[in-house]
């Protein structure tokens, strides 16, 4: 019954009305059961933003889909260490306009000396090491090998929380690394892992080795409480001096093609700032991060098709098969964390 009738008169004990639609709502205590109007209102909007957050993943898989693309056709016409510093440069800017909109600048006066000594040492591994190994190992493996295995940084991350953060390893996630490592040794092999012959040893280890940088990165960022675009923001603008020395002591900062310098924009743009904003926003609307997270299982397959067509790679049959390795692999270690994190709640 509508509530209208009753708005100055006594009600029972918990009993309210509600202002917004004058509709019965009890409450009781802290608990509160809204008027079926609110509960249908609060329902719609988290639906809404449900599919925002679908969306916005789907916006980033999209993103991170095409750049391993654009890393081959940017290093065409540029070497590893000009592509860095000239998508560094582009990212800080673009980091900085995201501030700006997001009207977080104010947020860089909380961080104190320490704070900046710590943005500063992370800037050296992410961006600076990080994508100066990465842009190598690309420049040297086709895109097709290099982009599956810089894709078992999460299962690097596991073995490397080991010793740094004294995690223990399920029985698990030990068999979803050793999934992962054959699927890296039937790519890099080309379908032959008994031979051990690799591709090029130098490009396997340096694409492995990115992953190594990159967990470091994620490990020692555990603890940092702080906002993080505005984080990220200055670990790449701290990353810019280390690049600008790079590129003055060892190449020259020279645009031969324009096609190198848009592509050295777009990875600047998508890759380093704009792609990491849309994640943290689809999380941030998700009801669950799983809800979202599993979306990036699909990212390395669509990055193949982008391959194919854009770089005109043919798609070996053992790319495919150490990519299914390695993507079961992660599935299996991400179902392992989630098992490991239930049982430790119910502790």
């Amino acid at each position: 019954m509508d509530g209208a009738g009753y708005r100055n008169r006594p009600l029972p004990h918990g009993v309210r009305v509600c202002h917004r639609h004058f509709y019965f709502a009890r409450h009781a205590g802290k608990q509160r059961t809204l008027c079926y109007k609110c509960r249908y209102r609060s329902s719609a909007v988290a639906m809404t933003n449900q599919h925002k957050a679908y969306l916005l993943a789907a916006m980033t898989v999209l993103l991170w889909s095409t750049v391993a693309s654009a890393f081959k056709l940017s290093l065409r016409h540029m070497d590893p260490i000009q592509l860095l510093f000239f998508a560094n440069l582009v990212s800080v800017f673009a980091l900085f306009a995201i501030l700006l909109v997001q009207k977080k600048i104010h947020l860089l006066r909380a961080y104190s000396r320490r704070d900046l000594l710590k943005s500063a040492l992370l800037g050296m591994l992410n961006p600076f090491l990080y994508y100066l190994v990465l842009f190598r190992a690309y420049d040297l493996l086709p895109a097709q090998e290099a982009q599956p295995l810089n894709y078992t940084w999460a299962i690097t991350l596991t073995l490397l929380s080991i010793p740094l953060l004294k995690q223990r390893i399920a029985a698990a996630q030990l068999i979803a690394i050793l999934i992962s490592y054959l699927g890296v040794v039937i790519i890099s092999t080309h379908g032959d892992p008994l031979s051990l012959r690799f591709s090029n040893g130098v490009g396997v280890a340096l694409a492995l080795g990115s992953t190594v940088i990159w967990a470091l990165y994620w490990i020692y960022n555990t603890k940092n409480r702080k906002d993080p675009v505005t984080s990220l923001f200055l670990n790449f603008l701290f990353g810019l001096p280390l690049a600008f020395l790079a590129v003055v002591l060892t190449s020259e900062i020279r645009v031969e093609h324009m096609a190198g310098l848009v592509g050295a924009v777009y990875v600047g743009l998508f890759e380093m700032s704009v792609a990491f904003v849309l994640w943290l926003g689809a999380l941030r609307l998700a009801r669950t991060t799983a809800s979202v997270a599993n979306l990036i299982f699909f990212s390395p397959f669509l990055s193949l098709i982008f391959i194919h067509f854009l770089l005109g790679e043919e798609i070996l049959t053992s790319t495919l098969v150490g990519l299914v390795f390695i993507v079961a692999g992660n599935v299996l270690q991400h179902l392992g964390n989630r098992s490991m994190r239930t049982a430790a709640v119910t502790d």
